[in-house]
């Protein structure tokens, strides 16, 4: 019987060595969806390989990563036809240098709420922005990192809206190449925003 015992100490020591080890990316949008998964890699995740990761001392620096990726739209510059001739009307650069402007504003914030959790829970962490379609940023930034586990939340999208707008989640459980956890808030939380 000891040696079954001990046998079972081995695996499980060999599962926290994993569980050290991991770079986990959380996708991170407006959404509260993403920051409540976000909470839920750091408390279910994050919790056991920082007590596991004070017993030893860690030599890879990306050991227990957490990447936190936002991904900004790619803003378009559209030609508006006006005036009786429909003459084209391209918007002053001054207000596309604006829009830009205010969209890397809200991108830091972001973030920065996003860290400053993660600085909270005393789990380190990187961030990155990116600029594109978030379904294939996400999928192409998960591979390009070698990440081991890619966490996204869940908006709750009903048939229809999902229908008809997509779901980044369900994009990138189809073609992310790193295996992929979405997380669904509990009902409540998910009533509650709706």
């Amino acid at each position: 019987m000891e040696e079954l015992g001990g046998g079972v100490d081995q695996v499980r020591g060999g599962a926290e060595e994993r569980r050290m080890k991991m770079k986990v990316m959380v996708a991170i949008d407006e959404s509260d969806g993403s920051f409540y998964a976000l909470n839920w890699a750091l408390d279910n995740l994050f919790n056991v390989m920082t007590s596991t990761s004070t017993i030893g001392t860690s030599t890879n620096e990306n050991e227990g990563m957490l990447f936190l990726v936002h991904v900004e739209p790619i803003f378009h510059n559209y030609v508006y036809p006006i005036g009786p001739s429909g003459a084209a009307f391209y918007p002053a650069s001054v207000v596309v240098d604006s829009v830009k402007k205010g969209q890397q504003e809200r991108s830091a914030a972001l973030l920065s709420r996003a860290l400053q959790i993660c600085k909270d829970k005393q789990i380190k962490a990187e961030s990155v922005i990116l600029n594109g379609d978030p379904r294939e940023m996400i999928c192409q930034a998960a591979e390009q990192m070698q990440v081991d586990l890619l966490i996204m939340g869940s908006r709750g999208l009903g048939k229809l809206q999902r229908a008809f707008l997509g779901s980044v989640s369900d994009y990138c459980a189809h073609h992310a190449k790193a295996p992929i956890l979405i997380v669904k808030p509990p009902d409540e939380h998910h009533k509650k925003h709706s």
